[in-house]
């Protein structure tokens, strides 16, 4: 186990306590030595982390802190580095470059035990055809969803005919193929799916949706027994 791993496992198991804990509990729980074990906490408080206590008394964390970004398990910077090599090759233009931008900033401040678990990953992305039809308007479309404003589009169905429609965007799924604008539609007054690859024609409304994107999202859940992420 490497050292970071162990010292996010310690203020794991500070977290799970309310009151002080004995070092030599904390230890047997971690499977490390007593020495260690005050060489770790040591090493979080010069981080900043608020331990209270000493040896012999026990220690305790108080509430409210907040794990600095490298405070990552080696787990933990598998699934960043896959998430973010997906959407550096399957994404957007834009997207992408904010994924390969995450992956430096987080080798940055990785300790140097786990900064070569980024590079050195066995986690590889398989070829897929990169889909450009309908991605120029992703960015436009991810600004709409996180303003909460309306978007005008004219959408053709699969035998090409245009309909005109105004819909809440509040949530963009992407798939191998296609990518996916999941709303609720004026016209339909429903929940609907469109294809971005068949917006024709795209303009952000000036006007905010009426309901919050979260309540459209867990509403759209519900109906479809799709469980919270």
């Amino acid at each position: 186990m490497s050292r970071s791993q162990r010292l996010l496992d310690l203020v794991q198991v500070l977290r799970r306590h309310r009151r002080a804990v004995a070092g030599a509990v904390l230890a047997e729980e971690l499977g490390v030595s007593l020495r260690t074990l005050y060489r770790d906490i040591d090493t979080l408080r010069a981080q900043g982390a608020p331990i209270d206590g000493e040896a012999g008394v026990g220690y305790v964390l108080r509430p409210g802190f907040m794990l600095p970004p490298l405070m990552f398990s080696e787990e933990e910077i598998e699934a960043l580095v896959l998430g973010s090599r997906w959407v550096s090759e399957r994404a957007d233009g834009s997207l992408g470059t904010a994924a390969r931008n995450v992956l430096a900033k987080i080798g940055a401040v990785l300790p140097d035990d786990l900064k070569d678990g980024i590079e050195a990953s066995g986690l590889l992305i398989g070829p897929g055809q990169r889909i450009a039809a309908g991605d120029a308007e992703l960015a436009t479309i991810r600004a709409a969803i996180r303003s909460e404003r309306k978007l005008a589009i004219a959408y053709a169905d699969e035998q090409g005919s245009i309909t005109q429609r105004t819909i809440w965007p509040f949530a963009l799924a992407f798939y191998d193929r296609v990518r996916v604008v999941v709303a609720w539609c004026e016209l339909r007054e429903d929940h609907r799916h469109f294809r971005t690859d068949r917006i024709t024609a795209l303009d952000v409304a000036p006007h905010r949706m009426p309901r919050r994107r979260a309540a459209l999202l867990k509403e759209w859940r519900a109906l479809r027994g799709i469980p919270e992420q």
